[in-house]
């Protein structure tokens, strides 16, 4: 059940602090980033330019002041022929999971996306996170791929899935 007080809002770099506790105890403690060792706050400064400059969102879900989760998407690939492709991320913080925040998340994105004529959507998820693959397939998305033993974190093979959704847009002129 999504909780009402939270406000979804465009991110700020002062959220950026908040944003860096919530990816880097994902990194710590799940298998939703394939990466070992926690980012700086440098790292998530880059991160949100690239983004921001590239013309792309970063939305946080905002409790009364505290930082409850965020998403963003960005390039598939960089290659001009995928631009109208992107790959989504959304992460919410332990306090506040199981009260329906990813999903308000990734609708904000996928709006977003339908605003910016993007037409694919990716979603690369770890086959072990099964709350995450629900979530996606109730938004629509399909699984397309299923990379076998691609990432190895807490001394185990991991495979990664995608999903995608298409949504109906039709690229213009060039």
């Amino acid at each position: 059940m999504f909780d009402a007080t939270i406000k979804l809002r465009d991110a700020h770099k002062d959220d950026l602090p908040a944003i860096l506790e919530i990816y880097n105890d994902v990194i710590i403690n799940t298998t939703a980033v394939y990466s070992e060792k926690p980012h700086t706050l440098q790292m998530r400064v880059d991160w949100y330019n690239d983004r921001i400059n590239n013309g792309f969102p970063v939305f946080v879900a905002d409790a009364d002041g505290k930082i409850a989760g965020f998403c963003s998407f960005g390039h598939f690939r960089t290659w001009p022929c995928y631009r109208y492709t992107v790959e989504i991320s959304v992460y919410v913080d332990t306090a506040f999971r199981g009260r329906g925040i990813s999903k308000i998340l990734v609708q904000s994105l996928l709006d977003r996306a339908r605003e910016m004529n993007i037409h694919a959507v990716i979603a690369g998820i770890s086959a072990d996170n099964q709350i995450s693959i629900n979530l996606h397939r109730s938004l629509g998305f399909e699984e397309v791929a299923n990379f076998k033993e691609v990432g190895y974190k807490f001394g185990r093979w991991l495979d990664l899935k995608f999903f995608e959704l298409l949504l109906n847009n039709t690229p213009g002129p060039i």
